[in-house]
């Protein structure tokens, strides 16, 4: 499996962010992986987003370890606050899709009318592994 393929299979990815003490700060998130870039789905009160408005270093890491074959991808990069409406609510929805099978539920619409940002985050290193 290719190393796009593989993103794009998965559900979860862990972004860590560096808060305002220079301390990392973790967070299993879900996410839409296009054209090589992360997209996550938040509220601009979040540690995660307060975070990355500081400072825009970040890393993640997708992965599957439990069983054979052990696959991940992990990197670091830059993250900015996506807050344009129309943006945050069509991004948002890709997100939510991939883990809703409609946006037509209670659960999808809590989330949708809480996210009020998107967190982009650009890599600029990935590194990849299969054992």
């Amino acid at each position: 499996m290719k190393k796009d393929e593989f993103i794009k299979s998965q559900k979860i990815l862990r972004l860590a962010t560096v808060d305002k003490k220079g301390s990392p700060y973790i967070v299993p998130v879900w996410y839409l992986y296009k054209n090589g870039n992360f997209y996550v789905g938040t509220n601009t009160s979040t540690k995660k987003a307060k975070n990355v408005r500081k400072n825009p270093k970040v890393s993640f890491c997708v992965d599957l370890g439990v069983h054979s074959p052990i696959i991940g991808v992990m990197g670091i990069g830059n993250a900015k606050l996506i807050l344009k409406k129309s943006h945050v609510s069509r991004i948002a929805e890709k997100i939510l899709l991939r883990y809703f099978k409609s946006l037509n539920n209670k659960s999808a619409q809590e989330l949708l009318s809480q996210t009020d940002c998107i967190i982009e985050i650009v890599p600029k290193k990935i590194t990849t592994w299969k054992f």
